[in-house]
């Protein structure tokens, strides 16, 4: 009877999701680029603990389930405002006590911010004795997603147009709305004229960026605080402050984005899509480590 609820649960996420598209986080290949930048940088003892409570279905691959947030959200509703932290209008500033609330009830403390800290503080039962309460898996897959969702600035947009969904433009020809851009159509489009569509071969210059350009700023990312590990509200601060710099910039309800738009966009998306997988390594390999973890 277990097995056979696991299967019908598995059926149900996979015919829901041809129903309701996704429209939240990077989209698949946004995610799934974090999660392989992080896996990268994995140190032995966080790796194998990511090796560990990944199902034998992921192939020791991070990045196969750094979607399973969004395709879950329809069976665990209560995980919808967890992907978000919008702001108010034009004040192009982040304060948590005012922005970490679940827009739709009202229930303060319900946003990623909070997300990332709750699961973060999950992870660090991992090889506790006894067995740890909570469900280390789905806490690493939650994190692993969110880290994510918190560098996508319209994850942090304004609470009046819910991050950009409720604006509607044209992509060059085709009609979308602004926060659909940001999770997918910056990335389609730059793989596509860049990188003959292989996404592999995108992934790789990052990485490489991330070795070369983005050397010297490695470190600050790591080490957002002496005390915090990680720091999203520090995240999402940087997130509202690109949203109204470079997304919401240009882009009024009705406008065309073409080259202008996207040439000028691009980098932004490629610099928090390497923040971000670089801060999900350092976090993992923190809290997956005992020896760090004791030393904290």
């Amino acid at each position: 009877m277990g097995s056979y609820r696991i299967q019908l649960v598995v059926g149900i996420v996979s015919s829901l999701l041809f129903v309701f598209p996704s429209t939240q986080g990077w989209g698949e290949d946004g995610h799934a680029i974090v999660c392989k930048i992080a896996q990268g940088r994995l140190n032995s003892r966080a790796a194998a603990a990511v090796k560990k409570l990944l199902p034998a279905d992921a192939g020791n691959d991070l990045s196969s389930k750094c979607s399973w947030a969004d395709h879950v959200r329809f069976i665990y509703t209560w995980s919808s405002p967890l992907h978000f932290a919008d702001t108010p209008d034009a004040l192009c500033t982040f304060n948590n006590q005012r922005d970490c609330v679940d827009q739709a009830t009202g229930t303060r403390g319900r946003c990623v911010v909070a997300a990332i800290a709750n699961y973060t503080t999950q992870l660090l039962d991992y090889g506790s004795v006894p067995k740890s309460k909570y469900n280390l898996t789905q806490a690493l897959y939650f994190l692993s997603h969110f880290m994510g969702d918190i560098h996508q600035p319209l994850h942090c947009g304004f609470t009046t147009d819910r991050g950009g969904n409720d604006i509607t433009v044209h992509w060059y020809t085709r009609k979308e709305n602004l926060h659909h851009i940001w999770d997918d159509s910056i990335i389609e489009t730059e793989v596509e004229r860049f990188y003959d569509s292989n996404i592999t071969d995108f992934v790789n210059a990052i990485q490489q960026n991330i070795k070369n350009e983005w050397a010297d700023q490695i470190e600050d990312w790591e080490n957002c605080s002496a005390t915090d590990i990680p720091c999203p509200t520090t995240y999402a601060s940087e997130s509202v402050d690109d949203a109204c710099k470079w997304a919401y910039r240009d882009a009024e309800e009705g406008s065309v984005l073409e080259d202008d738009y996207f040439l000028s966009r691009y980098p932004i998306v490629n610099l928090r899509l390497a923040q971000a997988g670089v801060r999900l390594a350092a976090t993992l390999n923190q809290i997956l480590d005992p020896e760090l973890v004791m030393s904290m």
